[in-house]
């Protein structure tokens, strides 16, 4: 059997390559759309891949289905219950494809590396998991869960629920699929989940990217012996806020998207860079670290660093189908891309080359971002909060459940752009997150949306809890 986890830490996304060696027969599981590493592994191994998996509809991130159909030729494949806009092969519940058998010479054999399919419904209504053997009737290898059961934590019920189900819905559907499909399974069985620590797919995922069902099942707090009441209202609180990408993905991963374009983006002028601002609405997406883009900003530009969760964050400030020019640091203009059309977002005008000189040349378009130390914050604190500063937490739900600044409000990251009407933009606002990464992204936001006094707190909740 030839095995490969491929993961990728930007999005905390894991995909895989599985195939049997006596017949090079292999099928490639939730596939991101660069597909250049699974094409170069698959024929240094002798493989061919004939099926494209995918375990159910993401919102997190725009797969690689279509890319790697067109490249190869494979079938794409969900769960029976999904509904697409382009030809799949359906999954049924309990069907095997067996790669060690050659369906031309033995047309209906079982033999070699076997894949068995289970349907999950609970993160989504066609969720699937599928059980590796090396042999039909040998012990599982391992399972890929999707996003069923992650590493620490299960699926949450509530980002795509289908239309007549409610999360809670959904999460009582998760806890059947795991008590009666899941867990039946071997102690040793290996657990490959589809995303890691990070991901917003779930509260408290793991930052180990496999396991064993033994161990998740003393470790994991979703599968402790728990009513399938108390679990339902385990999964559905404090689920982290949703980038505003998410539906934008999940429609194109259901209805089908444009081929990733490779090219590199264009080369553009400071002048062509602000014509673009200001008569094709194009976002100014700055790509270079927080610290440098507080020292020195482009007025109305945004900000995801590269060194972060670039392309979540910029899909949390940037809405779906909104042209972008990149600033980003020399050399790096073609990971930018890249990251932004891992997402679906492909409408990338260009990049400003060498921001850095370019801001220095023109100090009249350039601010420096306000910064608060922590000292400065406890001098502050506590805020009037009539006519004093606003005080925003921007962490997910569960971070601000830990501890607070006194009188902050929780607005996360992800939901800030569309709720910038809570905020009063003539009054000062303060930003702060767990070190300081999230809020220079949050004040680039509020600046861009002509707020007049933004700050941000340098070393953010955690700096605060040393200094307190």
């Amino acid at each position: 059997m030839h095995f490969a986890q491929y993961y990728l830490d930007c999005l905390s996304q894991a995909s895989y390559l599985i195939g049997d060696q006596s017949t090079g027969r292999a099928v490639l599981v939730d596939p991101r759309r660069d597909i250049d590493e699974y094409l170069a592994d698959a024929e240094a191994a002798g493989l061919r891949i004939e099926l494209v998996i995918e375990t159910h509809v993401h919102a997190d991130f725009l797969s690689g289905h279509l890319e790697a159909a067109r490249a190869t030729g494979a079938e794409i494949a969900f769960g029976a219950a999904a509904e697409t806009g382009f030809p799949i092969r359906r999954l049924h519940d309990g069907e095997r494809i067996c790669l060690g058998a050659d369906p031309e010479t033995r047309p209906g054999a079982e033999s070699g590396v076997t894949l068995t399919v289970l349907a999950t419904p609970g993160h989504t209504l066609e969720s699937i998991c599928l059980v590796v053997r090396e042999n039909p009737d040998d012990e599982p290898f391992g399972v890929l869960t999707g996003d069923t059961l992650f590493i620490g934590d299960v699926g949450r019920p509530d980002l795509l629920s289908a239309a007549g189900h409610s999360p809670q819905d959904m999460a009582a559907r998760l806890y059947r699929s795991l008590h009666t499909k899941l867990l039946p399974l071997p102690d040793a069985t290996r657990i490959f989940p589809a995303h890691g620590a990070g991901s917003a797919c779930g509260r408290s995922i793991s930052t180990e990217t496999s396991s064993t069902l033994g161990d998740q099942r003393r470790l994991n707090y979703a599968l402790q012996p728990m009513t399938q009441d108390a679990f339902v209202r385990l999964v559905t609180a404090e689920q982290p806020a949703t980038p505003g990408y998410f539906a934008h993905d999940a429609a194109l991963n259901r209805d089908g998207h444009p081929l990733r374009d490779p090219a590199p983006p264009a080369a553009l002028t400071l002048d062509e860079a602000l014509a673009a601002r200001d008569e094709d609405g194009a976002a100014l997406l700055d790509c270079r670290p927080a610290a440098d883009y507080a020292r020195a900003h482009l007025v109305g530009s945004l900000n995801a660093g590269l060194d972060t969760r670039f392309a979540e964050y910029a899909g949390s400030v940037v809405a779906p189908g909104t042209p972008i020019v990149l600033l980003a640091a020399p050399g790096t203009e073609h990971e930018a891309r890249l990251r932004l059309g891992r997402i679906g977002y492909d409408r990338v005008l260009g990049h400003l080359p060498d921001p850095a000189g370019v801001l220095a040349g023109a100090p009249e378009l350039t601010r420096r971002s306000n910064r608060l130390h922590v000292s400065d914050l406890l001098a502050r604190l506590p805020l009037d909060p009539v006519a004093g500063a606003q005080l925003i937490d921007v962490r997910n739900p569960a971070e601000y459940a830990t501890g607070a600044l006194p009188g902050a409000r929780n607005i996360p990251l992800a939901a800030l752009l569309d709720r910038l009407d809570e905020l009063d933009p003539t009054r000062p606002v303060i930003l702060y997150c767990r070190s300081g990464n999230r809020s220079v992204v949050a004040a680039a936001l509020l600046e861009a949306h002509g707020f007049a006094e933004v700050s941000d707190v340098s070393g953010g909740y955690a700096a605060y809890a040393e200094a307190a």
